[in-house]
């Protein structure tokens, strides 16, 4: 895989804004088939992680947003044509580094997960905070990391 790149909004090139959303949208839109505002006001406040292939198209994304003494990784997505090779597991291992790195005052980090990565995320060290709830219509869980 492709090195991760962490840039802000304002360190984006267009290509690579368009290619966030592009894919975030193929995912979260189309492919699991949700209505809703997916490009929000918080792109412009976080640090997006991802890489990239030789053509320039996302093939793994997550985004980081500061919230005080917590970072909330969101967005987090493998693009279809990158999937089972370990992506997801490199993806969310650079996302809590890059938390670390970028936010060293921050004491967890927290997620909304889809019910069945919860697993997943515990093989990370993330601890479930609530029942599973629907958001968009999706099963979601709220996750966090203790980084203390």
């Amino acid at each position: 895989m492709a090195a991760f790149q962490q840039k802000s909004f304002q360190q984006l090139t267009t290509t690579e804004l368009f290619e966030i959303y592009r894919v975030r949208v193929a995912v979260f839109v189309v492919e699991q088939t949700c209505a809703y505002q997916e490009v929000d006001d918080l792109d412009v406040q976080a640090q997006h992680l991802f890489t990239q292939d030789a053509a320039g198209a996302i093939t793994a994304y997550a985004r980081l947003m500061d919230e005080g003494q917590q970072v909330r990784i969101g967005r987090v997505l493998v693009a279809p044509t990158n999937r089972g090779n370990g992506a997801g597991r490199q993806l969310v291992s650079a996302a809590i580094a890059a938390a670390q790195q970028t936010y060293p005052a921050a004491q967890v980090i927290v997620i909304q997960a889809q019910a069945y990565l919860q697993k997943f995320y515990a093989s990370f060290g993330f601890q479930p905070t609530s029942a599973v709830y629907l958001d968009t219509g999706i099963p979601h869980i709220d996750m966090v990391l203790p980084l203390t």
